[in-house]
């Protein structure tokens, strides 16, 4: 019997509306905005200048460094900028923008060899040269994940298929759709690293997700499907490793600390595609929804595709549409345009109505403590909001600040309404400034 982890919630997010429709496929817009940064660590350098011809897959910006990757033409064209643009983490940050010729011609991989089962640095750099972060939100480059430091077993991969946000059915629709792919990158992320054991954890209220990759899994040695209690944040790393292998990373440890690595089902879904088809990550599954959108849905979206042509293209938002947010309702980031690009971290477009929004002044904390009952992380989200409000940074870091994982379970128990999401982001900001890591805890 497979466990749950301590407190969490479990928020409305009626799933219906996109969980059991077919993917629609959004069409190559006129043009793409391609951010040399769509993924954690250092942005990726151009290749390429204005006025070159590219297709579809070619590398136009290559990774910088180890903690990077390449970025890709999503259509082909020509390049037409190489400047700022609007980014959807806020700001205007470097991007490369390509006019599509509209011809979508790819670049020709008759001549790739599947690598699965080739040696585990070759996986790692197909992996790599194929642009893959991972692909729940978090934007963390997958080759770093599949290189673990020397004398670190990993003897487990978990594929995380919990999709846990409330709303979001990107992965729910590809595990149906693609779970042979899945259970095949399942596979090669096991050879990359060594480990004999793998599991995909799914919630159980997605019935034909776990039927279709038991299916896929069939026989295979060392790999288990798993069904988990509905829950949130049952899809982050350290939730899953503890409900699945009863394993409790430590306080600002990694999993590889308890011999894990945990990659997202749609990432797993791009290592196959990669080692075996030569694909790089042009395109991917993104979740609209929210009570403005006229045709809430699942879509197949290129990387780079303005957001105001995904919403025209898939049925436009109501007239009273009030906010844009990109990503989870949980965890998403409002945007100011929807001249944002889809980038590779990007899991989904909420729109919202006025009445969907938090519009309450935050008032005084009244210390009822059900911030602390259901924190998932074992924190004190009262007192670190407190600390970092009043640049106490010393006292953040010490209560363990860094370990929160801003999932957003605190903002949305408390009575009095504080964002403590915000006055999170701001202390782990100063305490990583100011270099403290503060006590084991």
């Amino acid at each position: 019997m497979v466990g749950t982890f301590r407190g969490g919630i479990r928020p409305k997010g009626a799933r219906a509306a996109t969980s059991t429709k077919t993917v629609r496929d959004i069409a190559p817009p006129p043009r793409v905005i391609l951010p040399l940064s769509q993924h954690t660590g250092t942005p990726a350098k151009p290749i390429v200048k204005v006025g070159d011809a590219v297709k579809r897959g070619t590398k136009i910006a290559e990774a910088d460094g180890f903690i990077s990757v390449p970025v890709h033409a999503s259509i082909s064209g020509r390049v037409t900028a190489i400047r700022d643009f609007p980014h959807p983490a806020g700001g205007m940050m470097p991007a490369i923008e390509i006019e599509g010729d509209g011809k979508d011609e790819a670049v020709d991989a008759a001549l790739w060899q599947d690598l699965a089962a080739a040696e585990p640095e070759a996986i790692r750099r197909a992996v790599w040269e194929a642009g893959i972060v991972g692909l729940g939100g978090a934007g963390f480059p997958t080759h770093v994940k599949l290189s673990p430091p020397a004398g670190v077993k990993i003897d487990t991969v978990i594929l995380n298929g919990a999709e846990c946000e409330p709303g979001l059915s990107g992965d729910h629709r590809l595990m149906v759709d693609e779970a042979k792919a899945i259970v095949d990158g399942l596979v090669i992320a096991m050879r990359a690293v060594g480990a004999p054991r793998g599991y995909v954890g799914i919630e159980r209220n997605k019935p034909g997700a776990l039927a279709k990759i038991s299916e896929a899994a069939g026989n295979l040695a060392g790999i288990r499907v798993i069904s988990l209690a509905v829950k949130y944040p049952q899809g982050a790393e350290k939730m899953l490793i503890k409900v699945i292998t009863r394993r409790e990373v430590p306080r600002r440890g990694l999993p590889l600390d308890v011999g894990c690595v945990v990659q997202n089902v749609a990432t797993g879904f791009a290592l196959a595609q990669a080692v075996k088809h030569g694909k790089p990550l042009t395109s991917r599954l993104v979740t609209l929804a929210g009570s403005a959108a006229a045709a809430p849905g699942v879509l197949r979206v290129r990387l780079g595709t303005p957001v105001s042509h995904v919403i025209a293209l898939s049925g436009g938002a109501r007239d009273d549409c009030a906010r844009i947010v990109l990503g989870g309702p949980m965890t998403g980031v409002a945007q100011s345009t929807a001249d944002v690009p889809i980038v590779k971290a990007t899991t989904g477009i909420i729109l919202m109505r006025e009445r969907d929004l938090r519009t309450e002044r935050a008032g005084p904390c009244i210390r009822c403590g059900r911030c602390v009952e259901r924190c998932p992380m074992g924190l004190m989200p009262n007192d670190l909001a407190r600390f970092a409000e009043r640049s106490r940074v010393d006292s953040a870091a010490s209560y363990g600040i860094l370990d929160c994982i801003e999932c957003g379970v605190c903002a949305y128990v408390c009575p009095a309404k504080i964002d403590m999401v915000h006055w999170m982001r701001l202390g782990k900001a100063a305490v990583t400034a100011a270099g403290q890591a503060g006590s084991p805890g």
